[in-house]
């Protein structure tokens, strides 16, 4: 009777800590959502506004830079009202920036309305993270973040499906427009999630945290062993901006934040998302309902992929995923170029090119996509992990920022070839650096994580 009492409740357990994950990876759905729809709007938004190259790089990146600066605040925000709030928060500039950017009567309140959604993006994006892996145990924790992710191939998956729909009238506010529908069902799913039981920990509510961990642990043993060694992390006096002047082991694992995040910026990855039409245009694809198309097919190898991810990153590792990946992006991104050299005049050469680019993005879901989240929010110590975070998730947006500015141009000034060449061999630099720093940190503890770092173990070691 007691073993099939405690079977039910491991189930139950584990039925409430997969639903509150899920309520919070809806903030990567947003965060998709918010990416995919600019590829299918801006073409209709630049005629009807007139608008010049360089005013359509401003369009998109605009909302980059509103996630570099909501990114930099979210930290402090997340440290002072806790993770559940700083969601509500993200919410709220979803549904504010959504319906502004539908309204927009020019390129200008349009890039003010872009910067509150960039705003909500790196709210979302600092905060959903860092929440799961605060949330769900070791065991899961990959693959609980990497469902993050994919909730935002799904959402990028959704604005193609909604931007082809609505190319048919060039409706782009409407493109804009709908994305309030999930941001409101964010808000409403926010007041339903726990806080998290080691911010909880971290200010004095020790009760409150293990009544959390007694909720998503399989028994009142775990949790409590878990609480135990939150509380031996917390011990070190200093946190935050005075942690990283005055412990080297601490500034190791920021630095390394700041690497992946730029590691997986500068894969390219997201100048398919930004530009995904246009890329299909150089492709040999003229008219606007294949470009759109091609998008959305796209967007669903993205979302399959990632399930790849969600598969192997607790099995197989963070490590040797990622080595994978990248290697996949250097040859997709490679013959990609190769073919644009040569000429995709044929049908042929066209759908071959296009294989390489869907390779591409297979690399990118099964890899830096999910895993690149995963570790920034595993490597860093507790006592400084707003800091560390906020730093990583900040330098995402500007490096995320710097490919949308940049690519229109990269392609005036160098060819679209040499373009695409350079993007296959940033992939190939990435797998040495892999090989070289990145640790492996599948099925341990946080906590374990976090002594390693602080002993000095070098950075590929942490995870043993």
């Amino acid at each position: 009777m007691n073993n099939s009492t405690s079977t039910k409740g491991k189930r139950s357990n584990k039925s409430v800590t997969f639903f509150v994950c899920f309520l919070a990876a809806l903030a990567g759905l947003l965060f998709g959502l918010d990416i995919g729809v600019i590829a299918g709007a801006l073409p209709f938004i630049s005629h009807d506004f007139q608008i010049t190259s360089h005013q359509q790089e401003w369009v998109v990146s605009s909302m980059m830079f509103g996630a570099a600066v909501g990114a930099l605040g979210s930290g402090w925000m997340n440290f002072r009202i806790g993770r559940k709030y700083s969601l509500m928060i993200g919410a709220i500039l979803f549904v504010a920036g959504s319906l502004c950017s539908a309204f927009a009567p020019n390129t200008e309140i349009l890039i003010i309305a872009r910067v509150l959604l960039g705003l909500a993006v790196g709210v979302a994006s600092y905060t959903a993270p860092i929440y799961l892996s605060e949330i769900a145990p070791e065991k899961i924790r990959g693959s609980m973040i990497s469902m993050y992710q994919l909730m935002i191939t799904i959402g990028i998956l959704a604005a193609y499906l909604s931007d082809t729909a609505f190319s048919y009238t060039g409706a782009w506010r409407w493109m804009l427009g709908v994305i309030t529908i999930p941001a409101l069902l964010l808000l409403v799913g926010v007041f339903f999630l726990p806080d998290s039981p080691r911010w909880l920990a971290a200010r004095g509510d020790d009760g409150k945290a293990r009544r959390v961990l007694e909720k998503l642990r399989d028994s009142s043993e775990q949790a409590k062993h878990e609480l135990d060694e939150i509380r031996e992390s917390l011990k070190v006096k200093q946190s935050g901006w005075g942690l990283f002047t005055n412990n080297k082991n601490f500034r190791r694992a920021v630095y390394l934040g700041i690497l992946l995040q730029v590691m997986q910026q500068f894969t390219g990855m997201n100048v398919i998302m930004y530009y995904a039409p246009k890329i299909f245009g150089i492709a040999g694809f003229a008219s606007t309902s294949q470009q759109m198309w091609g998008t959305v097919i796209v967007g669903l190898v993205n979302v399959l992929a990632t399930f790849i991810a969600i598969g192997l990153v607790d099995r197989w590792g963070r490590k040797p995923t990622l080595k994978l990946g990248f290697l996949v992006m250097a040859v997709g991104m490679g013959i990609l170029g190769t073919m644009l050299h040569i000429g995709v005049e044929s049908d042929a050469a066209k759908y071959f090119s296009i294989a390489m680019l869907l390779m591409f993005i297979v690399g990118f879901a099964m890899s830096a996509g999910p895993l690149i989240w995963v570790l920034c929010s595993e490597i860093q110590p507790l006592k400084g992990r707003d800091f560390g975070i906020t730093v990583s998730t900040t330098t995402n947006w500007i490096a995320n920022m710097i490919v949308g500015a940049t690519f229109l141009t990269m392609l005036d000034s160098l060819g679209n070839a040499n373009t695409f060449w350079v993007y296959a061999a940033l992939n190939v630099v990435f797998i040495f650096i892999t090989i070289a720093l990145i640790p492996e940190t599948k099925n341990v503890s946080l906590e374990h994580i976090e002594r390693n770092l602080m002993k000095g173990e070098a950075l590929r070691d942490i995870g043993k």
